[in-house]
């Protein structure tokens, strides 16, 4: 071999050891093909079914939540949570991060829905009421969270999960000691035995899947709501219309560079204070079709949990926190939400225990939310040092340059 040619092939190598996106992926494909793919498929010969009645038996397993079969089951569950994790991607737009804080649109949302049952207003017309209580309620929470958003920047994500415990603190007075002496609640079914607070579990039964029946078609005995599907699509069209106006580009902007964006005549602080408004709204629209779906809901923890899901799905699907997309949405829901279903019915399989499927699903849902934080902040520190390292070359140079 010439010497010319082991100089080409050293520069080659140079250049892939240089680039680590290109590395990571030779390094990581091929160990995905011949280990994990592989490993996979031994795996799945082993736990599957040997007989029809045993395939029939795990099936039994899943639980129906109310629907004919399994695949209605999943069908519903995803669709009833993509709304409330659409409108994560407004913030993240912005440059604000995955927004922990949307629990607090839930929450009005939740509120919503307490006064619709206690007056006993059901249907759509009881969920369109529900959703114009919880607009002025989100605003307000939503213009709270942004200003302090704006107090923390570069610290969004962590200020907006401490924020939610606090309103969550606020929801919990309002709740338990306000409704009954001070907001008037007039059925003793929703007050606590003592005469005022509202009870563990609100029922929603004659409103359950009011949104999910309104035009329901059913292929192959599987329902299919209609409704639900033009609401998604017009959440999905509305996203993209969003991104097309001057308030959208402007959010991108702020995004990108917050101080490009001020000097190009952009008030970012407003900007990000209405990333945060709309996203609150549009949650607590998504929580109450979420709940809707089920039929009732725990007062006291239905909302601690949609944030957490929400972000989950979202980075299951391939969205990062500076970057996500409507794709992303509908991939990390499908994928994140089919464990609800498939988890504790792959746990009693293996294990003779549905809570070890439970767990893996919690963990899974807190691992990809530390992994993707992680790898942010990483990035984030790689991005200080190289700019820091620009700052000093450029500071020396200058230097040098007036010593000459």
């Amino acid at each position: 071999m010439s010497a010319g040619q082991l100089a080409v092939i050293r520069k080659d190598v140079r250049g892939i050891t240089s680039n680590k996106q290109v590395l990571m992926v030779m390094l990581v494909v091929p160990l995905v093909l011949t280990i994990v793919v592989p490993s996979a498929l031994v795996l799945t010969a082993v736990l599957a079914p040997e007989t029809v009645s045993e395939l029939q038996t795990l099936l039994d397993m899943l639980p129906a939540a109310g629907a004919a079969s399994s695949q209605q089951a999943i069908f519903g569950l995803v669709l009833n949570n993509i709304m409330p994790a659409f409108f994560l991607l407004i913030p993240i737009m912005a440059g604000m991060g995955l927004n922990f804080g949307m629990t607090l649109g839930a929450m009005a949302g939740q509120i919503g829905l307490i006064l619709v049952a206690d007056w006993q207003i059901w249907g759509i017309p009881g969920l369109v009421l529900a959703a114009i209580i919880s607009i002025p309620i989100s605003i307000l929470l939503g213009l709270m969270c942004g200003v302090l958003l704006n107090r923390a920047k570069g610290r969004e994500m962590i200020t907006s999960y401490i924020i939610s415990f606090f309103v969550n603190g606020v929801y919990m007075l309002v709740v338990l000691y306000m409704m009954g002496p001070i907001i008037p609640i007039a059925h003793n079914t929703l007050k606590l035995p003592r005469g005022y607070g509202i009870r563990n579990t609100v029922s929603l039964l004659p409103m359950r899947q009011t949104i999910d029946n309104a035009l329901a078609i059913y292929v192959g005995g599987v329902k299919i709501p209609v409704l639900t599907l033009i609401i998604i699509a017009v959440a999905c069209l509305f996203i993209v219309w969003f991104r097309k106006t001057k308030l959208g580009q402007d959010m991108r902007a702020v995004g990108q560079d917050m101080e490009v964006a001020r000097d190009a005549g952009i008030n970012v602080e407003r900007t990000r204070i209405i990333s945060m408004v709309i996203s609150t709204v549009f949650a607590g629209f998504g929580m109450i079709i979420y709940l809707q779906n089920l039929g009732n809901f725990p007062t006291y923890s239905a909302h601690t949990n949609v944030g957490m899901f929400c972000i989950a799905a979202l980075l299951v699907g391939g969205a990062s926190v500076e970057k996500a997309s409507i794709g992303n949405v509908f991939l990390g829901v499908l994928l994140f939400h089919t464990m609800f279903i498939v988890a504790p019915a792959a746990g009693t399989k293996i294990t003779g225990d549905s809570m070890i499927g439970e767990y893996f699903r919690v963990f899974v849902s807190y691992a990809v939310i530390t992994v993707a934080l992680v790898m942010y902040e990483a990035k984030k520190r790689k991005e200080n040092r190289t700019l820091g390292q620009q700052l000093a070359i450029e500071q020396k140079a200058e230097e040098e340059g007036r010593t000459a």
